[in-house]
């Protein structure tokens, strides 16, 4: 889930109706900066015809499409409409079913889901839970490699225990892994159409079987992916009005903001934050704002240098003019972050929000007692080195922010410019985090539930980047995971916050709203975070009949 988290449901909850708990804001409000406003809805105006295709833009070529290990946006933006989960995360950031018709929890430790009848494969064979079993074992083995992996740590057992029902036994509550089955943990694809592709499975070399309402086409490497329409989908509320979509692969933000405004490409998520207010006055098309679950974070990678200091670690927070890197970094559209888990991740208990997170004081700008710390550290002269990159012009921006901050409190901060390829591996590869002492991330949630977020937090999980570790968070964590009650769970989720808060092993940095560009001729497509998991190239279709 993490640019590799760049820029990470429960079913029985009832959101609220308004989507201000889901966004952060649906009404038109200023920027930090006061410059500029932005409404955010869920949903762009509905289609009003069909397409024979459409051209979407990536910021980059997905390193996989293998979905135990697809853990960033542009694999995700493209196996949303191929693959499907046992359940569903909607626009609105609710949760329905998917694959699983329905679930049922006998005692805490037991989940059952009951699988929807007469799915098919893209290759025409029936959907069974041999399937769904043999897709969630998958994750859980340590030779898969799985990025997931972690989310089933808690799993005991996954078996068959009916032709359309799967029985996942838990060696303790584990409420998270629930949730997750909205997201790639619950990813659902052909058990005969895995042992076949073997290693080629997600490569341009092989294929994909799943469920979804297109089917891949063609993988041509260095070039684009095409998908085909699926006739035989089951859920005819989300037959897709396009019968192609060919995606293209632009790391560079001028040529993916031109190719918008020539129209090479019809749309695209997440755009170039340095191309928002050309494209937003170009009359080219639409740019819209959607429901986020990420902040923009600043992860310790390592605790053994200078940052090991949590003096250091508050300075270094307190040095930062958040207000003008949201300006830099996101075109004035964001505010600054309170915690490391952004207001939108709340969205699952909307009326704990106000008091949970609102509540949290407005980080400090400050910068004389931001030296005084490290003074007090000893850590004057001394160097951190933050990773920096081309795959996004926000990177650098924040990059620059940091080094400059840095500096004007006595760190010696230097830049460490990497390659796209080589700053997503850091979110994947330990090894490719050696000599590096920070990293900017979007930290997202694939729920609107902010316990999410803090998993990562705990000691030894896949996304713990720096390997910190606090007994007391892991202990608070698991109280709160094994909570069934949403507002219970929020409340248990706020002392999580508060841990991550007092010692910093993140540094909040800033909030901004998902961003979606549509051209003048296409229109239909959910607008938010959700869809990473939502079929959303589905709903795209003419903008006028």
């Amino acid at each position: 889930m993490r640019m590799p988290r760049f820029i990470t449901f429960a079913c029985t909850a009832v959101l609220a109706a308004s989507l201000a708990a889901c966004s952060g804001a649906t009404r038109p409000q200023a920027g930090a900066t006061g410059g500029a406003d932005y409404e955010v809805t869920p949903t762009s105006p509905p289609a009003q015809g069909t397409l024979d295709s459409f051209t979407w833009s990536l910021y980059a070529e997905p390193y996989t499409l293998d979905y135990a290990l697809a853990y960033d946006y542009p694999p995700n933006t493209v196996l949303a409409n191929v693959c499907e989960q046992l359940l569903r995360v909607t626009p609105d950031l609710k949760i329905e079913p998917g694959l699983a018709v329905k679930w049922a929890q006998p005692d805490p430790r037991t989940l059952v889901y009951t699988l929807r009848p007469g799915v098919k494969f893209h290759d025409g064979t029936t959907m069974t839970a041999d399937d769904v079993v043999a897709s969630l074992k998958r994750q859980m083995d340590p030779a898969t490699g799985s990025p997931w992996g972690s989310s089933f740590k808690n799993v005991d057992s996954v078996e068959k225990t009916g032709p359309l029902e799967v029985t996942i036994r838990l060696g303790k509550p584990d409420i998270l892994f629930h949730e997750l089955m909205a997201a790639s943990p619950g990813t659902v694809v052909s058990a005969a159409s895995l042992a076949k592709e073997g290693k080629d499975y997600g490569t341009p070399k092989g294929g994909l079987n799943c469920t979804g309402p297109f089917a891949l086409e063609k993988w041509a490497q260095g070039d684009s992916i095409t998908l085909r329409k699926n006739p035989a989908y089951w859920d005819k509320k989300l037959v897709p009005k396009s019968r192609s979509v060919k995606f293209t692969f632009i790391e560079d933000a001028s040529a993916r903001s031109n190719a918008f405004l020539s129209g090479t490409a019809d749309g695209g998520y997440m755009i170039p934050s340095t191309s928002l207010a050309q494209l937003r006055t170009s009359g080219k098309g639409s740019v819209l704002f959607g429901p986020n679950t990420a902040a923009a974070d600043l992860a310790v990678l390592d605790f053994h240098g200078p940052l090991g200091d949590l003096k250091v670690r508050k300075a270094l927070s307190m040095a930062l003019d958040r207000k003008n890197i949201i300006k830099a970094a996101a075109g004035g559209v964001g505010v600054p972050a309170k915690a490391p888990a952004a207001r939108g991740a709340w969205a699952l208990v909307p009326e704990k929000t106000a008091t949970l997170y609102d509540t949290l004081p407005e980080p400090a700008h400050d910068i004389e007692g931001a030296k005084k710390l490290v003074k007090e550290a000893g850590a004057v002269g001394r160097s951190i080195t933050v990773v920096t990159s081309s795959l996004a012009p926000e990177i650098s921006v924040v990059a620059n922010a940091v080094q400059a901050a840095g500096r004007q409190i006595g760190l010696d901060v230097k830049l460490k410019s990497v390659a796209p390829d080589a700053y997503s591996s850091i979110f994947v590869d330990p090894k490719a985090r050696q000599g590096l002492d920070l990293v900017i991330t979007n930290g997202y949630d694939n729920t609107p539930d902010p316990l999410e977020f803090y998993q990562y937090l705990r000691t030894g999980d896949f996304g713990n980047y720096g390997n910190w570790s606090d007994a007391g968070f892991d202990a608070a964590f698991d109280r709160a995971n094994s909570e069934p009650d949403p507002g219970k769970r929020a409340e248990l989720t706020a002392k999580l916050q508060e841990i991550a808060m007092r010692e910093l092993p993140i540094i909040p940095v800033y909030e901004a709203p998902y961003s979606v560009f549509l051209g003048k001729r296409i229109t239909g497509a959910p607008t938010g975070i959700a869809q990473l998991y939502y079929p959303w190239a589905a709903t795209i279709g003419a903008a006028q009949k």
